[in-house]
């Protein structure tokens, strides 16, 4: 059964541009893993630095190794405590 996350990542000015600047190649590196049917972070055209993040994967095996990944990735690194407000939907719940 899918599994959702939804929410908001923010990120403070002094800290966008590296941001912005590696958000492509994680983007790249998620829709590549196995399970991923969705995945899009766009920042949001009113408020910079406030990021929109829609994931959807196939199952809760794949989200988790999506977890595990992005935890020991550059994207990692570069959001270490930048607030995060998201929500998981497991429908094989």
């Amino acid at each position: 059964m899918p599994v959702y996350l939804t929410g908001t990542m923010t990120c403070p000015p002094e800290r966008l541009d590296a941001v912005r600047a590696a958000l492509p190649a994680h983007i790249a590196l998620t829709r590549a893993e196995p399970g991923c049917t969705r995945f899009d972070v766009t920042e949001d055209v009113h408020t910079p630095g406030q990021f929109h993040v829609s994931e959807e994967f196939t199952n809760r095996a794949a989200f988790d190794a999506h977890q595990i990944r992005g935890a020991s990735s550059a994207w990692a690194d570069v959001t270490r405590g930048l607030p995060r407000d998201y929500a998981i939907r497991d429908t094989g719940e």
